[in-house]
């Protein structure tokens, strides 16, 4: 491109700007470019060394630099330059956008936050990270003529809003398709990835609950955020954690880390932050107890603070959590020999390339393009001094073998659109909402005039918009009082009114944020100028962000909850990708309203949770039986005496804690037979329940207490 003349053999771009993620991938990009450049100072990577990156891309470009490559956190700055250079000097660019990924902030993450679902913006909110083609999509959506700019994108899970806006039409009855495809297909077949299905397996969690106190439990509870609370609870419960951390890490010494002459590493994907933290403590725990001869290292954005267990907050660098971290980056400590498996919550989820993985433990809900993401991170092809990377591993503890076959599906050959966004879906939404009775066009024309006013301040808009704002937060705060009135007195017609009244008002915002999301879509697509449709995305703009109707709801109580059984087994599964999923265009059009409270007892939520796993627990399942022993042990005056004058590792090594439990499992026959039998007949079975006493049920200290 740098190179190429038109038939007047005048050249066709000024300048080329390639743009990346992060420095790392930044100075990669920079060292293959100008591997081939033939000139030297044709290729200007911006470092910001001599100071401001903005202020060094502005003149690499004033100088026609002919090849710049900067991150994706300057390219903002870089397409108005350019924009800019287009405009006024007729200059002509060519934007090459990578597979980047990067967490965002500042000017840039409040036109992302335009163009994102629910979904992306809560992972982004969690320390997520976004792609260079959202960047792209939020950039392009200040609608300037771009006719002096070619973009190009390079990306292996294209959205569809993507492939709206910057795909190639075939024909004109025909939806925009890549300009170009090299399909997952081909790279595998070809060597340049690996197929991450081929060791792929699912593994199913069983367990039952019970209430410790059943006067507790005999009380009218919020159902559905009754079942969410016990799950959740469930998920961050230590045994569960426990459980699942043996089963990585066995599963990684005896298949993983043999690979690669004993230098392949493996990631853990969990749902949150928080269970991020617990994950690496009860990791680091293990790994010690084990005598591993490698770490484990966690990442994750922001601080964490667990105000369950009140420890925290937590960061990424903090030295007790990531023990040998010395201040180095993340991705430089994993590249050490040291850390072998990585937890990850959002973080390193998508973008992260280090070819030395082969393992992955999925903890977390995957679908679509995450799931795609997520596990490609497997994928990298590595033959060099630790030999040929040819074999990886995925045991996936949340996800069903054909919810992930159908996300790969849509990707494996080439991402097709089923067909194009209706315009018409934007006017469908305008009346509807101008029908409303939410606003009057004076309110929208009154909130237009001063943002086009360069004069008016911030006190101006406060005076155009508020007025509107108020009165839609006080019918809601009516609304909810007349239905608490309502259900105090029993007055079902009044009540159902009142939520009624309640429900139209969420819609109505749910409705205005949908119109934002598809005017800065479609307005890419469609010149509306300053038409109502125009003028009433800029009210919406500054009217969603009052409408802040105060629905959160206190968690329902579970201080009394108990794990009563639980196990952790594998499924078999063999996925073989054999049909195409096209992919359908954006046509949300916002169905948010309030869930109407259903009340429950908080036993027979409990009883139905239960039931799910009928059938799939037995008598050796139960956690209770590590319970009952405890209680046993801690009466033996030899073993208080023991553990008070002992280190835990000192301890654990007591012939006499072997004879005591030994005795405590025979005492526990009449009430657990079964697994009392599997307790003495089975060394494996004896030393599992020791290791359970020691770290879940604390016998240690329980006993030095």
């Amino acid at each position: 491109l740098s190179t190429l003349h038109d038939e007047h053999d005048h050249k066709m771009f000024d300048s080329i700007i390639v743009v990346s993620d992060r420095n790392v991938l930044d100075t990669q990009l920079s060292e293959a470019i100008e591997s081939f450049e033939r000139t030297k100072g044709v290729v200007k990577s911006i470092s910001g060394d001599g100071g401001s990156k903005s202020a060094e891309l502005a003149e690499a470009l004033e100088d026609n630099k002919k090849i710049i490559i900067c991150t994706i956190q300057t390219f903002p700055f870089a397409l108005q330059k350019v924009r800019e250079l287009a405009s006024t000097k007729g200059k002509r660019f060519v934007v090459i956008a990578d597979e980047a990924h990067s967490s965002q902030s500042g000017q840039a993450a409040s036109k992302l936050k335009a163009t994102l679902n629910a979904q992306e913006l809560a992972e982004l909110e969690d320390g997520g990270e976004v792609s260079s083609e959202d960047v792209l999509a939020a950039e392009m959506s200040a609608r300037v003529d771009d006719s002096g700019i070619t973009f190009i994108a390079f990306t292996a899970t294209p959205k569809a809003k993507t492939l709206e806006l910057f795909g190639t039409k075939p024909s004109p009855e025909l939806p925009p398709a890549p300009f170009h495809v090299y399909s997952m297909r081909q790279a595998i077949e070809e060597g340049f990835i690996l197929d991450v299905l081929k060791n792929y397996t699912p593994w199913s969690l069983a367990f039952k609950v019970a209430s410790a106190n059943p006067e507790w439990a005999e009380r009218e509870v919020d159902e559905a955020q009754a079942k969410s609370g016990i799950m959740r609870w469930v998920r961050l419960h230590p045994h569960n954690i426990a459980s699942k951390v043996e089963v990585v890490v066995e599963h990684f010494r005896e298949n993983v880390a043999p690979l690669l002459n004993n230098h392949a590493k493996a990631m853990v994907v969990t749902a949150s932050r928080l269970e991020a933290v617990r994950w690496k403590i009860a990791m680091d725990s293990y790994l010690a107890q084990i005598g591993a001869p490698f770490q484990a290292l966690v990442a994750f954005s922001g601080e964490v603070v667990d105000r369950e267990t009140n420890t925290g907050p937590f960061i990424e660098k903090n030295a007790d959590l990531n023990k040998g971290l010395g201040g180095r980056d993340i991705r430089e400590a994993f590249k050490m020999d040291t850390f072998r498996i990585l937890i990850v919550a959002n973080k390193f989820q998508t973008g992260f390339d280090q070819p030395l993985l082969c393992g992955m433990y999925v903890d977390k809900r995957l679908g679509g393009i995450q799931a795609v993401q997520t596990l490609s991170r497997l994928n990298r092809s590595y033959n060099g001094p630790f030999g040929k990377k040819d074999t990886t591993y995925v045991l996936d503890f949340q996800n069903q073998s054909d919810e992930i076959l159908q996300a790969f599906s849509t990707y494996y050959e080439t991402a097709e659109l089923s067909g194009e966004t209706d315009p018409n879906i934007l006017l469908d939404l305008k009346a509807e909402l101008d029908a409303s009775g939410k606003y009057d066009q004076h309110e929208v024309d009154r909130v237009v005039e001063v943002e086009l006013n360069n004069d008016n301040k911030q006190k101006d808009l406060d005076a155009a918009i508020q007025p509107v704002a108020q009165r839609l937060l006080t019918q809601f705060k009516n609304a909810q009082d007349a239905h608490q009135q309502a259900v105090a007195l029993n007055d079902a017609a009044k009540a159902e009114e009142a939520m009624n009244d309640m429900d139209q008002l969420i819609q109505f915002k749910s409705k205005t944020g949908a119109y934002l999301r598809l005017h800065t879509f479609l307005s890419q697509i469609y010149d509306y100028g300053l038409t109502d449709v125009e003028r009433k995305a800029i009210f919406f703009r500054y009217l969603i962000k009052l409408l802040k109707f105060g629905l959160a709801k206190p968690r329902v109580d579970l201080s009394e909850i108990q794990l009563t059984h639980y196990a952790l087994k594998k499924k078999q599964a063999t996925i073989i990708i054999d049909s195409h999923i096209l992919i359908d265009p954006p046509d949300e059009i916002g169905t948010g309203g309030i869930r109407e409270e259903k009340k429950e007892w908080l036993y027979r939520v409990i009883a139905s949770i239960n039931d799910l796993f009928e059938g799939q627990l037995t008598e050796g399942d139960m956690v209770s039986y590590v319970s009952t022993l405890r209680t046993k042990l801690m009466e033996s005056e030899t073993l208080q005496k023991q553990a008070k004058n002992n280190t835990k590792k000192q301890f654990q090594q007591s012939p006499d804690l072997r004879d005591e439990l030994q005795n405590a499992i025979i005492d526990a026959m009449d009430r657990h037979s079964s697994m009392s039998k599997q307790a003495l007949g089975d060394d494996k079975v004896f030393h599992g329940l020791m290791r359970a006493l020691m770290e879940f049920g604390q016998l240690w200290e329980g006993l030095r207490g």
